[in-house]
Protein backbone atom coordinates (compact mmCIF):
# COMPACT_ATOMS: atom_id res chain seq x y z
CA UNK A 1 0.00 0.00 0.00
CA UNK A 2 1.43 2.97 -1.15
CA UNK A 3 1.46 6.01 1.65
CA UNK A 4 -0.56 9.11 0.90
CA UNK A 5 1.97 11.10 2.52
CA UNK A 6 5.21 11.23 1.94
CA UNK A 7 8.48 12.80 3.55
CA UNK A 8 11.57 13.48 1.67
CA UNK A 9 14.84 13.79 3.85
CA UNK A 10 16.95 16.56 3.47
CA UNK A 11 19.93 18.12 5.02
CA UNK A 12 19.33 21.58 7.04
CA UNK A 13 22.13 24.06 9.11
CA UNK A 14 21.23 22.05 12.04
CA UNK A 15 19.89 18.73 11.63
CA UNK A 16 21.42 15.93 9.20
CA UNK A 17 19.40 13.57 6.85
CA UNK A 18 19.43 11.12 10.23
CA UNK A 19 18.28 13.52 12.86
CA UNK A 20 15.44 15.21 10.38
CA UNK A 21 14.01 11.52 9.55
CA UNK A 22 14.16 10.56 12.95
CA UNK A 23 11.96 13.58 14.03
CA UNK A 24 9.74 12.63 10.71
CA UNK A 25 9.02 9.11 12.10
CA UNK A 26 8.32 10.36 15.67
CA UNK A 27 5.72 13.35 14.19
CA UNK A 28 4.22 10.32 12.93
CA UNK A 29 5.03 9.80 8.79
CA UNK A 30 5.09 6.35 7.37
CA UNK A 31 6.86 6.70 4.67
CA UNK A 32 10.23 7.46 4.29
CA UNK A 33 12.24 8.81 1.27
CA UNK A 34 16.15 9.51 1.58
CA UNK A 35 17.19 11.49 -1.13
CA UNK A 36 20.98 12.39 -0.55
CA UNK A 37 22.85 13.84 -3.74
CA UNK A 38 26.20 14.79 -3.87
CA UNK A 39 27.69 12.16 -2.25
CA UNK A 40 29.75 8.61 -2.22
CA UNK A 41 28.07 5.84 -2.28
CA UNK A 42 29.75 4.56 0.87
CA UNK A 43 28.33 7.64 2.71
CA UNK A 44 24.28 6.83 1.14
CA UNK A 45 25.45 3.26 1.93
CA UNK A 46 25.53 4.07 5.40
CA UNK A 47 23.17 6.75 5.91
CA UNK A 48 20.71 4.20 4.64
CA UNK A 49 21.28 1.54 6.56
CA UNK A 50 21.12 3.82 9.91
CA UNK A 51 17.66 4.95 8.06
CA UNK A 52 16.59 1.50 7.79
CA UNK A 53 16.85 0.98 11.85
CA UNK A 54 15.34 4.35 12.53
CA UNK A 55 12.25 3.44 9.94
CA UNK A 56 12.07 -0.18 11.19
CA UNK A 57 11.57 1.48 14.70
CA UNK A 58 8.58 3.01 13.76
CA UNK A 59 7.32 0.71 11.54
CA UNK A 60 7.80 3.16 8.17
CA UNK A 61 8.31 2.36 5.06
CA UNK A 62 12.05 3.25 3.47
CA UNK A 63 12.73 4.69 -0.10
CA UNK A 64 15.91 5.57 -1.22
CA UNK A 65 16.31 8.08 -4.27
CA UNK A 66 17.90 6.90 -7.11
CA UNK A 67 20.13 3.94 -6.34
CA UNK A 68 18.84 0.61 -6.10
CA UNK A 69 22.00 -1.16 -5.95
CA UNK A 70 22.21 0.64 -2.62
CA UNK A 71 18.56 0.00 -1.64
CA UNK A 72 18.33 -3.42 -1.87
CA UNK A 73 22.24 -3.98 0.23
CA UNK A 74 20.12 -1.42 3.10
CA UNK A 75 17.28 -3.52 3.32
CA UNK A 76 14.75 -0.54 2.38
CA UNK A 77 11.61 -1.32 0.83
CA UNK A 78 12.24 0.77 -2.51
CA UNK A 79 13.80 2.76 -5.05
CA UNK A 80 12.88 6.07 -6.03
CA UNK A 81 14.19 6.92 -9.70
CA UNK A 82 14.59 10.49 -11.19
CA UNK A 83 13.99 11.69 -14.66
CA UNK A 84 17.25 11.50 -14.94
CA UNK A 85 18.35 8.55 -13.57
CA UNK A 86 17.83 5.30 -15.13
CA UNK A 87 14.30 3.86 -15.83
CA UNK A 88 11.76 1.79 -13.75
CA UNK A 89 12.31 -0.89 -15.82
CA UNK A 90 16.32 -1.04 -15.62
CA UNK A 91 15.65 -0.41 -11.30
CA UNK A 92 13.20 -3.34 -11.65
CA UNK A 93 15.85 -5.84 -13.22
CA UNK A 94 18.05 -4.62 -10.79
CA UNK A 95 15.70 -5.24 -7.30
CA UNK A 96 13.13 -7.95 -8.49
CA UNK A 97 9.64 -7.80 -8.51
CA UNK A 98 8.81 -7.49 -4.47
CA UNK A 99 10.27 -4.09 -3.98
CA UNK A 100 8.60 -0.69 -4.32
CA UNK A 101 9.58 1.44 -7.27
CA UNK A 102 8.32 4.97 -7.99
CA UNK A 103 9.44 7.31 -10.66
CA UNK A 104 9.49 11.18 -11.32
CA UNK A 105 6.91 12.46 -13.78
CA UNK A 106 6.51 16.33 -15.23
CA UNK A 107 4.08 15.13 -18.04
CA UNK A 108 1.60 12.85 -19.26
CA UNK A 109 4.06 10.75 -21.44
CA UNK A 110 6.10 10.61 -18.52
CA UNK A 111 3.73 8.82 -16.64
CA UNK A 112 3.08 6.62 -19.29
CA UNK A 113 6.54 5.60 -19.66
CA UNK A 114 6.45 4.57 -16.08
CA UNK A 115 3.32 2.61 -16.17
CA UNK A 116 4.39 0.30 -19.38
CA UNK A 117 7.58 -0.09 -16.96
CA UNK A 118 5.90 -1.73 -14.18
CA UNK A 119 6.26 1.63 -11.30
CA UNK A 120 4.33 1.00 -8.32
CA UNK A 121 3.77 5.25 -8.20
CA UNK A 122 4.52 7.97 -9.68
CA UNK A 123 5.99 11.51 -7.77
CA UNK A 124 4.16 14.24 -10.28
CA UNK A 125 5.64 17.68 -10.49
CA UNK A 126 7.26 20.62 -9.06
CA UNK A 127 3.78 21.62 -8.11
CA UNK A 128 5.58 25.31 -7.41
CA UNK A 129 9.00 26.33 -7.26
CA UNK A 130 10.83 24.48 -4.78
CA UNK A 131 14.86 25.27 -3.75
CA UNK A 132 15.18 21.60 -2.49
CA UNK A 133 15.44 20.22 -5.99
CA UNK A 134 18.25 21.24 -8.82
CA UNK A 135 17.86 21.13 -12.27
CA UNK A 136 13.75 21.87 -11.80
CA UNK A 137 11.49 20.94 -14.52
CA UNK A 138 8.88 23.25 -15.38
CA UNK A 139 5.72 24.19 -12.99
CA UNK A 140 3.09 22.48 -13.14
CA UNK A 141 0.71 24.01 -10.33
CA UNK A 142 -2.93 23.08 -9.87
CA UNK A 143 -4.02 23.05 -13.16
CA UNK A 144 -1.15 21.24 -14.80
CA UNK A 145 -1.69 18.38 -12.16
CA UNK A 146 -5.48 18.32 -12.79
CA UNK A 147 -5.21 17.89 -16.45
CA UNK A 148 -2.93 15.06 -16.60
CA UNK A 149 -5.36 13.19 -13.92
CA UNK A 150 -8.45 13.93 -15.91
CA UNK A 151 -6.61 12.67 -18.53
CA UNK A 152 -5.44 9.51 -16.80
CA UNK A 153 -8.86 9.00 -15.55
CA UNK A 154 -10.20 9.10 -19.49
CA UNK A 155 -7.51 6.44 -19.97
CA UNK A 156 -8.35 3.88 -17.28
CA UNK A 157 -4.95 4.24 -16.14
CA UNK A 158 -5.36 3.53 -12.07
CA UNK A 159 -1.89 4.23 -10.70
CA UNK A 160 -1.06 6.36 -7.57
CA UNK A 161 0.14 9.27 -8.34
CA UNK A 162 1.90 11.74 -5.57
CA UNK A 163 2.05 15.56 -6.25
CA UNK A 164 5.62 16.58 -5.31
CA UNK A 165 6.93 20.01 -5.06
CA UNK A 166 6.81 22.89 -2.87
CA UNK A 167 3.83 21.83 -1.14
CA UNK A 168 1.91 23.90 1.32
CA UNK A 169 -0.83 22.52 3.98
CA UNK A 170 -3.00 25.42 2.14
CA UNK A 171 -2.42 23.87 -1.24
CA UNK A 172 -3.43 20.53 -0.13
CA UNK A 173 -7.50 20.18 -0.35
CA UNK A 174 -7.61 21.39 -3.94
CA UNK A 175 -4.48 19.00 -4.90
CA UNK A 176 -6.88 16.17 -3.46
CA UNK A 177 -9.76 17.06 -5.30
CA UNK A 178 -7.18 16.67 -8.59
CA UNK A 179 -7.87 12.70 -7.69
CA UNK A 180 -3.51 12.75 -6.61
CA UNK A 181 -3.23 9.47 -3.98
CA UNK A 182 -1.43 11.79 -2.23
CA UNK A 183 1.56 14.15 -1.65
CA UNK A 184 5.40 14.20 -1.08
CA UNK A 185 6.97 17.09 0.96
CA UNK A 186 9.88 18.14 3.00
CA UNK A 187 10.51 22.04 4.17
CA UNK A 188 6.92 22.00 5.14
CA UNK A 189 7.44 18.69 7.72
CA UNK A 190 11.93 19.90 8.27
CA UNK A 191 10.69 22.97 9.42
CA UNK A 192 7.32 23.02 11.44
CA UNK A 193 7.77 24.07 14.66
CA UNK A 194 5.29 21.21 15.76
CA UNK A 195 6.40 18.43 13.69
CA UNK A 196 3.87 15.90 15.52
CA UNK A 197 0.86 18.62 15.32
CA UNK A 198 1.83 19.20 11.59
CA UNK A 199 2.02 15.84 10.26
CA UNK A 200 -1.41 15.22 12.08
CA UNK A 201 -3.35 17.99 10.94
CA UNK A 202 -2.52 17.57 7.11
CA UNK A 203 -5.50 16.69 5.38
CA UNK A 204 -5.11 13.68 3.09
Amino acid sequence: MISSLHYISQQTSGATHLDNVQEACEAGCKWIQLRIKNETEETILSTALAAKEICSKYNATLIVNDHPGIARKAGAHGVHVGKLDMSVAAARALTGERFIIGGTANTLDDILVHVKDGADYVGLGPYRFTTTKEKLSPILGLEGIANIMRALKNMGIHIPVIAIGGILAADIPALMETGIHGIAVSGLITHATNKSQTVSSLTI
